[in-house]
């Protein structure tokens, strides 16, 4: 049974942000919803279905302690992005410079976008497109949601964000701290992303091709061991390319089956619905990047390649879950 979320006061009002979801997928609904619970005003973009379950339920957050309706408005035009104080820059990878030039003419001066997505480059991609003086950061994203329905979001697993300095991240910080988002700024986020991605990379599409969660993934024999050669060619192409990754990646690669065990990757959840993947900018930038450096990538190679024919078959089969 699902309630209707009551908005939880911020500690100071005079501070509330105007949020803008850009993408309302899985991750911008998680993190929207949470925004909006604190008080923040909060609009979501995206598809019709989507949009149209919102306006008429309010979104359905679904947690392992929570299970509530949370009012916030919905549209599936770009120009809801005005007077947005923050942009959750939330879409595909494949869509970032399309969804880029659409919001481009109703951002608010000042206006901060957050890039929120998968792969290593879309701060940049964006910034290219997007006017001068619009302040762009990018976010990484360490949280494990899925949608379960047009308007129903649910989460299985962490939720903090690394994002980088900009003129309004130490206020955005504070803000999406307030709101149960652990939020940490870095100087190194492009080593923060290239760790996402190693991750990213290690797993996404062998969770998709075999349409297994992490936990049993790892279980199947030699598994682990086409883990650790990704997980190589990328720390590889890393190096050449000048990256310095913070933490024991390796110790984080083992972490992703042991504390999301149930969880399937976004490749996965693609194909199973039959769209389109992200893998060109996962294990493909990493095949582009070790190209230009001259860092061999073969095990990546294949595995962009693999997603790509099964992108093909366009989730009809029955190894798909026909969508």
């Amino acid at each position: 049974m699902t309630t209707t979320a009551s908005p939880i006061a911020p500690a100071d009002p005079s501070s509330l942000l105007r949020i803008a979801v850009m993408g309302a997928g899985a991750v911008g609904c998680y993190y929207g919803a949470l925004l909006s619970r604190a008080g923040h005003p909060v609009t979501l973009i995206g598809r019709e279905a989507h949009v149209q379950a919102v306006q008429q339920r309010g979104l359905r957050l679904q947690t392992a302690v929570l299970d509530v309706q949370v009012p916030m408005r919905a549209s599936t035009e770009a120009s809801a992005v005005q007077g947005a104080d923050v942009v959750l820059f939330c879409v595909k990878s494949s869509d970032s410079e399309d969804a880029a030039r659409q919001i481009r003419p109703f951002l608010a001066p000042g206006a901060l976008v957050l890039t929120l997505q998968n792969g290593a480059d879309n701060d940049e991609r964006v910034r290219a497109v997007l006017d001068a003086s619009t302040p762009v950061a990018a976010a990484v994203v360490y949280v494990a949601t899925a949608m379960a329905g047009p308007g129903h979001v649910q989460h299985h697993g962490r939720g903090e964000l690394v994002i980088a300095p900009s003129p309004r991240s130490e206020a955005v910080a504070a803000q999406f701290a307030a709101a149960g988002i652990p939020t940490q700024i870095s100087d190194n986020v492009r080593g923060a992303l290239w760790a996402k991605l190693v991750l990213n990379c290690a797993y996404n599409a062998l969770s998709a091709l075999s349409q297994q969660p992490y936990g049993p993934l790892v279980q199947v024999p030699g598994v682990t061991d086409v883990i650790a050669d990704t997980v190589a060619e990328c720390l590889a192409v890393a190096k050449a390319d000048g990256v310095t990754i913070p933490g024991d990646i390796q110790a984080a690669v083992r972490g992703i089956a042991a504390t999301m065990p149930g969880q399937y990757s976004s490749t996965a959840q693609d194909l199973a619905r039959g769209k389109p993947s992200e893998i060109d900018h996962l294990n493909g930038y990493v095949v582009r990047r070790g190209a230009a450096l001259g860092v061999p990538t073969p095990l990546n190679r294949a595995l962009q390649v693999l997603v790509k024919l099964a992108e093909g078959r366009g989730g009809s089969g029955s190894a798909f879950g026909g969508g």
